[in-house]
């Protein structure tokens, strides 16, 4: 919203103006901006119709003292009525200063609902921002820890290129022997029938040892299985959901390793 029309509308001036309590200097404001600013003859509409909802509730809240006022006037000669007309202008002025009074409610109370719900909005807001924080701070302590693994001398880097089989297929296996530890990077795999999957093997002797399935979508570093006096790493095409058994005669990259375990 404009800051002059905010201004405006916090100044009571349009309240005041309804129900004509403004000069004529106030009002020719007023009207101007009425007739200026769209925002402002909304809220004037908008307070007209909650003047009449107030009129009507106030009458509605009194039935017994109209009843009363009716009964008085039926009785009441009009000579009198003439003589003693001050009686019903204090009763005209007692109905506008209560018609007054529930019509400026009734605006701070929609403005102290405005607040409350703007405050509401804030603290929620203020909520799920130290909540993502927080999560992007454990996201960060994990890429943390990955970058010092990487970077540690100790670290051993194997890059798994394909074969004819697979000539796209790149995969980055990163091994520290100190601390015992394993990293994969898929870079990229080739794709294959939705009824095969990709798997890795670290190789002991005469055994395949299971590190995983390999998923492109999962293109972040992940740890595998760090498994002691491997001699290589391999990557096979195995059936939809990994096999028990490495079936080497699918294996699409193999490549050696020169670990001294300590």
């Amino acid at each position: 919203m404009d800051k002059k029309i905010h201004i405006f509308l916090d100044s009571g001036l349009l309240e005041k103006y309804l129900i004509g309590d403004t000069s004529k200097g106030e009002a020719y404001k007023v009207e101007q901006y009425i007739a200026k600013y769209p925002e402002i003859q909304e809220e004037y509409n908008l307070l007209q119709d909650q003047l009449e909802l107030a009129a009507k509730a106030q009458a509605q809240t009194s039935p017994d003292l109209l009843d009363s006022i009716m009964e008085e006037l039926d009785e009441t000669p009009v000579v009198q009525l003439k003589r003693h007309g001050f009686p019903n202008w204090m009763g005209i002025a007692a109905s506008i200063v209560a018609v007054m009074f529930a019509v400026t409610s009734y605006v701070f109370y929609n403005r102290n609902q405005v607040l409350t719900d703007e405050n509401d909005t804030i603290a929620e807001e203020i909520f799920d921002l130290r909540s993502d924080i927080d999560n992007n701070n454990v996201m960060l302590e994990g890429v943390m820890r990955q970058l010092m693994k990487l970077n540690n001398p100790e670290t051993q880097k194997y890059v798994l290129r394909g074969n004819e089989r697979a000539k796209d297929l790149k995969t980055v296996a990163y091994i520290n022997p100190i601390d015992k530890s394993s990293l994969i990077d898929v870079v990229s795999l080739p794709k294959i029938s939705e009824e095969q999957c990709y798997q890795m093997w670290a190789q002991i002797q005469d055994r395949m040892v299971n590190l995983g399935i390999l998923d492109e979508a999962d293109r972040n570093l992940k740890p595998i299985p760090y498994v002691e006096n491997a001699v290589s790493l391999s990557i096979t095409i195995e059936p939809k959901g990994g096999n028990t058994q490495a079936s080497m005669e699918n294996s699409v990259a193999t490549i050696p390793l020169k670990i001294k375990d300590n």
